[in-house]
Parts: structure tokens; sequence; C-alpha cells
């Protein structure tokens, strides 16, 4: 087994619209590479320049050190012991904020270079294939009010409703951010068009923006809707309100889900515990990388719940998330950020192959590793320039 000899960390950037909710616009591109020039690649969902600076940061003392300095000479294969590790030594300034999102980037690059030192996908690493194939959905993201009616905007899902069903996804999320631009009352007429847009026979989930700050409200929604059979409920309340949407959960006819933004397994387990939703929706390059995504899902499934992993970022993500998936049999879905649905850049150039979709399902990863590479010419057309 060959030891890691290099680390890089490559912030990249695409043009974007700060006023939108595109993360995808910029990533930070973790890659490792062996003693034989063998390379694994990883991306954190977090401000990509920032995340450069904790790799490449000198250490200040035991508990606050860069990465870089303690990822090289170190075997992938012990990916478990390298995750303490790598934790241990970045409590001080990580815990359950940057320093997770940017441990979570190198633990996807540690998978994926020990999947290639070995000539094995990586569910194959997270204990082989618990599911025959994995099943995305297509979220429907219309952008931003912007000054739009709700017939506009309703205009917009229609058509990326259209076209995700034409990219043969079965299932699609609908994002309902409308703000003040429609009343509780309305929202839930929208959702309604929204089912029929998707036909019957689609799965639907709908993300409502973190729009309510009363669990009543929330819940006259989703009781007002209960026959659009909604898959599951996403962002409803305050992401941090652990109370109100274990009352919420407690009394919706509806699956709650949330932890978009969690780190670490412990806040997930807080969010079963206290917060008593149905699903879980941890993102990748922000939990902790797959090492801690493994330890969330066997939590949900102790307490019963699913995970959903949240994804809004480039192939990368996208590719451990499959592989994610294709080992844990508690995730139904995984959110696809489809080049077919919607327009990113970094999401459609900067990695190949990009797997087909057939009847809703893709076929498990067999190529070593996560299965795709970098498109070198992407690289430097979007690296970012000091």
């Amino acid at each position: 087994m060959s030891t890691i000899a290099d680390v890089e960390a490559i912030p990249l950037r695409a043009p974007r619209d700060p006023s939108d909710l595109d993360s995808s616009s910029e990533t930070i591109v973790v890659r490792l590479t062996d003693d034989e020039g063998r390379t694994g690649i990883g991306e954190a969902d977090a401000p990509a320049l920032a995340v450069r600076e904790l790799v490449f940061m000198e250490d200040a003392h035991a508990w606050s050190r860069g990465l870089r300095g303690l990822l090289l000479g170190r075997d992938p294969f012990e990916r478990e012991a390298l995750w303490h590790d790598l934790a241990a030594a970045t409590i001080y300034h990580g815990r359950r904020g940057l320093g997770v999102h940017a441990l979570s980037a190198v633990d996807v690059a540690v998978h994926d270079l020990a999947g290639k030192q070995l000539g094995r996908p990586v569910y194959q690493l997270l204990g082989g294939a618990r599911q025959e194939r994995i099943r995305p959905y297509a979220t429907l993201w219309p952008g931003p009010v912007g000054g739009r009616t709700v017939g506009e905007l309703m205009d917009a899902i229609g058509a990326l409703c259209e076209r995700a069903l034409s990219a043969g996804f079965t299932a699609v999320k609908m994002e309902a951010f409308f703000g003040d631009l429609v009343s509780d009352r309305e929202l839930a007429r929208c959702i309604r068009e929204g089912r029929k847009l998707v036909g019957d026979e689609a799965a639907f989930m709908v993300d409502f923006g973190y729009r309510w700050r009363d669990w009543r409200d929330a819940l006259s929604v989703l009781v007002a809707i209960e026959d659009s059979d909604v898959f599951f409920a996403e962002a409803t309340l305050r992401h941090d309100d652990l109370a109100g949407h274990a009352k919420l959960a407690a009394r919706s006819p509806i699956r709650i889900g949330a932890a978009e933004m969690a780190a670490t397994a412990e806040e997930c387990r807080e969010w079963l515990e206290h917060g008593q939703v149905d699903v879980l929706q941890p993102d990748v390059g922000r939990c902790g990388g797959l090492t801690e995504l493994r330890r969330i899902a066997e939590l949900a499934a102790w307490a019963g719940a699913i995970v959903v992993p949240h994804h809004w970022k480039t192939g990368i993500s996208a590719a451990a998330a499959a592989h994610f998936q294709a080992a844990t049999p508690n995730v139904p879905y995984i959110e696809l950020l489809s080049p077919v649905v919607f327009d990113s850049p970094l999401r459609a150039e900067l990695t190949r192959p990009e797997p087909e979709l057939d009847e809703g399902t893709m076929p498990l990863p067999t190529a070593p590793g996560l299965g795709i590479e970098l498109v070198e010419e992407a690289v430097e057309r979007y690296a970012v320039r000091e």
C-alpha cells in the first residue's frame, strides 16, 4: 500500500449571482496523491478559500493543526483511524463547523484513493452493495423570486419538471421558496399544482426553505397537502429549532426532513432524539465525509429513520452519495443536481463520466474509487487566481 505523498486544495469558482442559492458555483477540491502517482479527490460544501487555509495552516498546538501535515505519509486504507486522528487534531477550531467541512473533503478523497489502490469501487470499501440500483431525485429550483409572479414561478417549476421527467427521473423535489409572495393557503394550492405537474407515479418531495417559525403554521399546510402524497417535507422550521421539529413531526401526516447543514453524527443524533425527525439530510461534503455519513445512517436505522443526503455541488459529491446509497439499506433516495435540469458550469464540466438514468435509476459504479476523474481543462478554467 502506497502512502500519501502530496496534498492539494484547489479553489474553483464559476460566474455566480450572490443573490441566488447556488452553492455549486464554487467548490474546493482536495486532491491526494500517493507515492505511485495515483490520486483521490473530494470536495467540501463550504467557503473554498477558508477550507484551503485549514488544509495548509501551520500547526498552532496539538488540537489545532493543519490537515496537510497530518496526511503526508499516512496509509489511505486506514480510513477510520485517519478520520479520528484528523478530527482530534482539529477539534479546537473544527468541531461542528468549518473544520468538519474540510475533513469531509479529505475523507472522500481518502476513500477515492484507497479504492483506486485496491482496484475496487468505494461502495465495496463501505461494506459492499446493499442496494441493486442507485435511485436519485431531481430538485426543481426555479431561482429566487426576483420580482416574478406566482404564475411565473410555477411556470418555471413546470418547465424544470418536464426536463426532469424527460431525462428519466421518477422522483423530484419542488422548491417552494415563495416567501411573502404567497399566503400559506396559496402555498398549499401551489404544492397541489406541483403534484399535478409531476404526475401520480413519481415520488414527490417539497422543500419549504425554512418558511415558518411556528410549528403550528407549518402543520396547517402539511395537513392541507396530505392528499398530494408528499414523501417528505424539508426545511419547514428554523434549522436548529429541535423542539419545534419534534412537535411538528409528532403531528404531521408527512415525514419531516431536516439536518441538511448538520456536521458530525453527534449533531444528527440530537436531531433524532430531540428533533424526532423521520428523515436526516446531511451532506457528504459537510457532515464529516463518507466515514461520518455511515455512522449517521446507522444511528438513523436504530431510530427507525431514513437518510436522504443533501447534494448541491459537483460530480464529486454526486459520486460519493451514489456509493453511499449503494452500501446503505436505509437510503431510499439521494439528491442529484442534474446538469440536465439545472445549469451549473462546475457540476456539468468538472468531472466525467456522467451516469445515465434508466427508468429512474442508475447502475452501481464499477470503476475503482469513486469512478470519476477531474477534467483538467475545467480545473484550469475555474481555478481561483490570487
